[in-house]
């Protein structure tokens, strides 16, 4: 009975689990593509340290790429309003030797 109310009100319940609520921490992000799907590696990296792993990866279809940085964009600015701009520190770039770039 909840399951049929729940799909009339149009209302999605999404469960959080324990393991997945705890977070993984990134501080790079690397996104690939194809024609039909964009791929996105989150990696922690540590200063001095020459190699670093692939904590998360997701895979998404273009349109929820699409969705995602809409959704992203919109936060960044709801952020800035409350509490002022963003710094964009300029870095040296990772040299990052790995997989195929942007193509499947």
């Amino acid at each position: 009975m909840d399951e049929q109310k729940s799909k009339k009100d149009g209302k999605l319940n999404i469960e959080l689990d324990d393991k997945i609520a705890e977070g993984t921490y990134s501080n790079l992000a690397i996104i690939n593509h194809s024609i039909s799907e964009f791929i996105v590696d989150f990696i922690n990296i540590m200063p001095g340290t020459p190699k670093a792993k692939v904590k998360s990866r997701i895979i998404l279809t273009p349109q929820h790429a699409k969705r995602l940085s809409k959704a992203l964009a919109e936060n960044v600015k709801r952020f800035e309003k409350a509490h002022g701009e963003i710094k964009d520190y300029e870095q040296p770039p990772i040299p990052i030797n790995f997989g195929p770039t942007g193509e499947a």
